[in-house]
């Protein structure tokens, strides 16, 4: 068992951790309406450079990614692939719900096919308003995170995790 499983992480190496993964952050993007667009174009254009907040854009599996942007409508046919797309991810995992459809069905929300959010199939961390939301509401999301990221507790975020060898 390691300190951080243990609990007994000393504060500045606990400190220290915090801020190297405060920084340095592998997002995998799920676009799936028009809030990928305005996702694209915050991971994307020079304008609105998220890898200047330490967030890099571009990893080829959800196995290397530490968060996970939902942009989009989420329907029930989808809701599968998401969890599955959840479940491959590493811990620590965070998700940013992007958009009003991905927070609470937005227009949609009266179909029968619409899943009336993202987070009645996995934990979200930052919710982001908006029809579609703006690029910069995409990087104070993601700010908002990295300072959830400097402050946690590395041992209670990790608690009910059981390490399975073989």
């Amino acid at each position: 068992m390691g300190l951080v499983e243990s609990g007994k992480l000393p504060q500045p190496l606990a400190k220290l951790l915090n801020i190297s993964r405060k920084y340095s952050i592998w997002a995998y993007q799920w676009g799936l309406a028009c809030c990928a667009i305005e996702m694209g174009a915050a991971f994307a254009s020079p304008r609105y450079d998220v890898m200047r907040l330490g967030v890099i854009p571009f990893p080829a599996s959800p196995r290397q990614a530490d968060l996970v942007v939902i942009a989009g409508t989420v329907t029930d046919k989808l809701a599968p692939a998401v969890v599955r797309l959840y479940e491959q991810m590493p811990d620590p995992k965070y998700v940013i719900s992007m958009g009003s459809c991905a927070n609470c069905g937005g227009p949609y929300w009266d179909s029968y096919s619409v899943t009336k959010g993202v987070d009645q199939l996995i934990p979200v961390d930052v919710y982001v308003p908006g029809c579609p939301p703006r690029p910069e509401a995409l990087l104070e999301g993601i700010i908002l995170l990295q300072e959830r990221i400097a402050h946690e507790d590395m041992a209670e975020r990790w608690k009910g995790e059981p390490i399975v060898v073989g």
